[in-house]
């Protein structure tokens, strides 16, 4: 794999907290912490390049919810304010925090309506510092679980799961997408790392059954068997909610470490994505080079 030419740059995931049931007020909440995680960068020396919102922030995460809430979206390459373009209030208000503030913006997820077929999605939204819609993720693996006495939950009742994968790019390199339970799914992280990705981010939120369980192990794992970044934005935890976020909102380097983690509470935290740290790792520890794809398939191999 060949070394990563791109500039170091700087993120920052917001934990949104204070989330209701009124989308008008989701979305007042993510522009405040917008503004907020950029003031509170300011006396940085590094600019802050790209912010995270996590996933589902705009509608309860409820599968009885996710189609009251759901949005249209328009297609990758749509402007601010053109007037051909359809999409709800949501995606115009993530263009504007995008362009008002002069970041990349990595949109959480939001339900999404398929203008054609009427299906849902768990869409990802990915904004320019122009407002100009760069890429759309939609969840590829359902979070359809049954743990007895712990937890239940089926997404498939009311969404459907996406069929492609996701990249984009930035000055910065490039950047893979997954929503939540896709982590579990160690292929796409394979895939976005040969293509040449500098980091995967995951907008998330597991619960408290399974967050303690493996939220920090997927993604060290995820970094370290791919030698990228990895990052994953949950909400914050609300005591009133029927789903509880596990929150911890995290980011881990190429060799495992974890660089910064948040509580279960709001808040906004921050993590450098220093490309020679992973160029570095991939040159100390070759792994990238020395796959035996004689003795067993490359996974990424139709799509490079």
């Amino acid at each position: 794999m060949a070394q990563i030419s791109a500039k170091s740059s700087k993120l920052a995931l917001l934990q949104l907290g204070g989330l209701t049931s009124s989308k008008s007020n989701n979305i007042k909440i993510a522009q405040k912490f917008i503004r907020d995680a950029i003031e509170g960068n300011d006396n940085n020396d590094k600019k802050l390049d790209l912010i995270v919102l996590p996933e589902i922030w705009n509608s309860p995460y409820s599968v009885n919810s996710f189609r009251e809430y759901s949005e249209f979206i328009p297609s990758i390459g749509t402007k601010i304010n053109e007037p051909s373009s359809k999409e709800g209030e949501t995606v115009k208000a993530m263009r504007e925090m995008a362009k008002e503030n002069k970041i990349w913006l990595i949109g959480g997820s939001i339900p999404q309506k398929d203008e054609k077929t009427d299906e849902i999605y768990n869409t990802c939204t990915v904004y320019d510092p122009e407002g100009t819609l760069v890429a759309i993720h939609q969840k590829v693996h359902l979070f359809d679980i049954d743990i007895p006495g712990k937890q239940t939950f089926k997404e498939s009742d009311t969404l459907t799961g996406g069929k492609s994968l996701t990249t984009f790019e930035t000055p910065f390199g490039k950047i893979g997408l997954g929503i939540c339970y896709d982590i579990r799914f160690p292929e796409m992280a394979q895939i976005a790392a040969r293509q040449g990705c500098v980091a995967m981010i995951y907008p998330a939120a597991f619960n408290t059954t399974t967050g303690p369980m493996h939220w920090t192990l997927l993604q060290r794992a995820r970094a370290v068997d791919n030698q990228i970044y990895v990052a994953m934005c949950s909400p914050a935890r609300h005591p009133e909610a029927v789903y509880q976020a596990y929150g911890h909102s995290m980011v881990v380097n190429p060799l495992g470490d974890v660089l910064t983690e948040a509580s279960h509470e709001p808040t906004i935290i921050y993590a450098d994505i220093d490309v020679d740290l992973l160029n570095t790792t991939r040159r100390n520890l070759p792994v990238t080079i020395q796959r035996r794809f004689d003795v067993y398939p490359n996974v990424a191999e139709k799509f490079l």
